[in-house]
């Protein structure tokens, strides 16, 4: 772990941490490029194949395969450290965006052939996305995670505001095929940034047995109360997320008969509301007010999904998406430092790759709902679907999120002793 440090903290301060801006503008022209992608490919689904169910089962497939094995990420992230699974990742991610692309050029791309190259390139996901959110607490200080978490919440909401126009505009101007080798590229840059980026190591429980160890990150993350709290409670909102990914879109492009660029732009336009929360949210100490700012903005989701309700024009799903990106910001830093303060570093990498994958886990199930229930009944259902996940997992958070700060089970002995024997 990093040795703690007496400067104030602030923004600034970040930029005192050796190397951690070669890791920032990785993972920002990453994220950029993972928020084209997820707009890209359900515009694709929807426009080239008609089939707002295939839309929903894409987003499922580039998602879910990727959770299933998050235990072996975790575990692979924590013996062999995170920069090196983190470029492999990249490297995937880049190499299946130019394959779809390639066959679609060539009108060889089935429905099936499609959903297999998603899932089968979500099967890195997990090496990046939690490999980086672990990286942090080992690189930063321990008084300037709320920033640099921060910096984290932003860069995904700063994706959003810069990925999902462009990848809309992109398509719609220059095709899809062109949209994907952008996209490409652009992981490849991501790729060149993180060679020579540090990879601090710290001491990690390990039986020396991949597939034990990953069941042991399992198990822990688990017994660790706060961790299951949040991926019952997450998880369950995220339902809502999912929804929303495959409704703004179908609302846009089939019930207002508006342009790929419109659903864009209100993916940018959450994301850019997101980014205000999100440093504002920076700069208050969160420790003591992680559950009340991680249910105050679940509760703020479920009124943003209820305006998506309203009939009609443009304004409700602004509105919607705006607020949406309002609560983002504390909710995600709440978070991020909640789990930071009780895992235990030995845990970080298992740990922290099952609570993510498990937190998201009803994303891509709600995504894959979504294209199901508009294939049979009205877009207002599958709303109201939404609008009860969100009130649910806000419910869950209420019950189930410890208020105190002794509930995380010691380092080896909780997870070891509930593994085989």
């Amino acid at each position: 772990m990093t040795e703690p440090v007496n400067t104030p903290p602030s923004y600034r301060a970040l930029l005192g941490v050796p190397s951690l801006w070669r890791v920032l503008l990785a993972m920002q022209i990453a994220r950029i490029a993972q928020s084209m992608v997820g707009i890209v490919v359900i515009l694709f689904a929807l426009q080239r194949y008609n089939s707002p169910q295939l839309a929903g089962a894409v987003a499922f497939a580039s998602i879910a395969p990727g959770m299933v094995i998050s235990p072996i990420a975790g575990a692979l992230l924590d013996r062999h450290g995170r920069v090196r699974l983190i470029i492999l990742d990249y490297g995937v991610a880049a190499i299946s965006m130019l394959v779809v692309a390639g066959l679609s050029l060539a009108s060889a791309l089935p429905a099936w052939l499609l959903l297999t190259i998603a899932a089968v390139s979500s099967l890195t996901g997990p090496l990046s996305s939690s490999g980086l959110r672990s990286l942090f607490p080992l690189m930063v200080p321990e008084p300037l995670w709320e920033r640099v978490n921060a910096v984290d919440s932003n860069g995904w909401v700063l994706a959003t505001v810069v990925g999902a126009p462009f990848g809309a505009v992109f398509a719609q101007l220059l095709g899809f095929e062109t949209a994907m080798t952008i996209i490409a590229v652009a992981y490849l840059a991501a790729v060149l940034v993180m060679i020579g980026a540090p990879d601090p190591r710290t001491e990690v429980a390990s039986t020396g047995k991949l597939l034990l160890d990953a069941w042991l990150g399992l198990v822990y993350t688990w017994n660790n109360r706060t961790l299951r709290a949040l991926a019952i409670s997450l998880s369950t909102m995220n339902l809502s997320g999912g929804m929303i990914e495959i409704v703004v879109p179908v609302l846009i492009l089939k019930h207002l008969g508006m342009g790929q660029d419109t659903v864009g732009y209100m993916f940018g336009l959450m994301g850019a509301f997101g980014v205000v929360s999100a440093f504002l949210s920076g700069r208050i100490r969160t420790e003591g007010r992680e559950r009340r700012m991680i249910l105050i903005p679940a509760v703020g989701f479920t009124l943003a999904t209820a305006i998506l309700l309203w009939p009609g024009s443009l304004l409700p799903i602004a509105l919607s998406m705006a607020a949406g990106g309002l609560c983002n910001g504390p909710m995600d830093i709440a978070m991020f430092t909640l789990r930071q303060r009780r895992t235990d570093p030995a845990w970080m990498g298992r740990a922290f790759t099952v609570s993510m994958n498990l937190n998201f886990s009803g994303f891509p199930i709600g995504a894959a709902l979504a294209g199901a229930v508009l294939a049979i009944w009205p877009v207002e259902v599958a709303i109201a679907f939404g609008v009860a996940a969100n009130g649910l997992g806000a419910l869950l958070g209420y019950l189930l999120i410890p208020r105190g700060d002794d509930d995380a089970p010691t380092a080896t002995t909780s997870a070891v002793s509930a593994g085989p024997q």
